[in-house]
């Protein structure tokens, strides 16, 4: 049994960027009670582990908060493969200590990777029906 045939990219179709901060970099003092960073370790795992099973052909890339280690490490990613899709975590774009790690991102991501289309996600949790505005399954 294939896969229906339809002119709508299907999920694996399309290599996404999945950034975001690395769980050992963030301040949990500012989280709500109870999330530290063994949970957000496990949140973003489970995240990772609903995209594989949606079918999206999903690239981790946990970054730093060093606007240059962060562009150096997505720079390795974007050399590596030919994403059509990126999706920037929560973290890095809603603390406004994060601007400028967040328009160093954007900035890269476009001159980099020409054509490749950005979606936001607000939770570990809606990376999937992020991912899913831009491409349907």
């Amino acid at each position: 049994m294939g896969r229906p045939k339809t002119s709508a990219p299907m999920p694996g179709d399309t290599k996404v960027l999945s950034i975001g901060l690395h769980p050992s970099v963030l301040d949990y003092s500012r989280m709500p009670d109870g999330v530290d960073e063994a949970v957000l370790t496990a949140r973003i795992e489970a995240a990772n582990s609903a995209l594989r099973e949606a079918g999206f052909d999903a690239v981790p890339c946990l970054i730093d908060l060093s606007p240059d280690r962060a562009e150096a490490t997505v720079r390795k990613q974007l050399r590596e493969h030919a994403f059509g899709l990126a999706m920037i975590g929560g973290a890095v774009r809603m603390l406004p200590e994060h601007t400028l790690l967040f328009e160093r991102l954007v900035n890269l991501l476009t001159e980099a990777a020409p054509g490749i289309r950005l979606c936001f996600n607000t939770t570990p949790e809606d990376t999937v029906e992020a991912l899913r505005r831009w491409i349907q399954a």
